[in-house]
């Protein structure tokens, strides 16, 4: 391996790199997950957009564009380390900014961008001028190949809720990283949070977080976003996207504040994904990073792997 690569052309470089990813994704499938009567609506129109056991969703994040509305990224690299403003567009199909935005999970849009490598992680909210024009300061700590995921609903009647994903650069000294290893356990911020349960291709299967800390549960979590957890899935190699809330909400009679959040997914192929939670505690958001395989004779669940990756700092929020 090769330490210390410098890459001033990096984002030429990624043309070409991305170009074979996509073609992978489009290979694997898309991702999908079960939609029991009984979970959280992700979606906010009452159930319309789930799909029957047989169907399957596009994959969330591989396109730019998507049902007429395209992802206009206007900065499409940054330098590591240094803070700088992340701006962006989503634009109709006349070319036009959109600026009316269904409201769920109390914003406008949900921002995340990850590396390739998985290593690092951010949920983030930013702010939408009267133009359309999206911003938020933005800070990444390594060189390398990023995702930009904007998870939005149109104000238009009849409109889906979309993710579209675009490639942006990091320039520095790029040094590879390996997905982490698979683990069960993560440490985030002096918490400790525990995963139970298994993904399997084309199966709808439960996912349990349990949230504790100096080795106490948690069971006063507040809620974030409308939700006692977020937990977004994204799939080594396409990083396909798999936006999941937990079974049930706060003030709904029956979900407890902590110390577990619940989920059910269906991993859409055997392979490595990596997963993040954030909830929040004390007035804070924190982020624990699990990775998790699914199927497959050499994939270890959840449930059976028997490794910690170390500890990392993956994300942080904006908003």
């Amino acid at each position: 391996m090769h330490a210390g690569l410098k890459i001033t052309a990096y984002a030429a470089a990624l043309a070409a790199t991305f170009g074979t990813a996509y073609g992978v994704g489009q290979g694997l499938g898309p991702v999908v997950q079960d939609e029991p009567k009984a979970r959280h609506d992700m979606r906010g129109d009452g159930g319309r957009s789930a799909h029957s056991e047989h169907e399957s969703p596009p994959a969330g994040g591989l396109q730019i564009s998507e049902k007429g509305y395209t992802l206009d990224l206007a900065t499409p690299r940054l330098a590591a380390g240094r803070t700088a403003d992340l701006r962006f567009t989503v634009r109709g199909d006349d070319g036009r900014a959109v600026t009316a935005f269904r409201t769920e999970h109390d914003k406008e849009l949900h921002l995340i961008v990850a590396s390739r490598d998985l290593n690092t992680y951010r949920h983030l909210h930013p702010t939408r001028a009267a133009d359309g024009t999206w911003s938020i300061p933005l800070s990444l700590p390594r060189a390398g190949g990023y995702r930009v995921f904007a998870d939005f609903t149109p104000e238009k009647k009849g409109a889906a809720n979309l993710t579209l994903g675009a490639d942006l650069a990091v320039s520095g000294t790029y040094q590879p990283r390996p997905v982490p290893a698979p683990t069960a356990t993560a440490e985030t911020d002096g918490y400790q949070v525990k995963l139970r349960g298994v993904l399997r291709p084309g199966a709808a299967r439960a996912l349990t977080l349990t949230v504790s800390r100096d080795g106490r549960p948690v069971t006063d979590l507040q809620p974030y976003l409308g939700a006692y957890g977020h937990l977004v899935a994204l799939r080594s190699g396409d990083l396909a996207y798999l936006h999941v809330h937990p079974n049930g909400e706060p003030g709904d009679g029956t979900t407890a504040a902590g110390p577990d959040i619940s989920f059910t997914a269906t991993a859409p192929s055997a392979g490595t994904y990596r997963l993040f939670l954030d909830f929040r505690h004390d007035g804070k958001v924190h982020t624990a990073a699990f990775t998790v395989r699914a199927g497959g004779a050499a994939g270890a669940t959840a449930d059976e792997a028997p490794h910690e990756a170390p500890h990392e700092p993956t994300g942080g929020h904006g908003h």
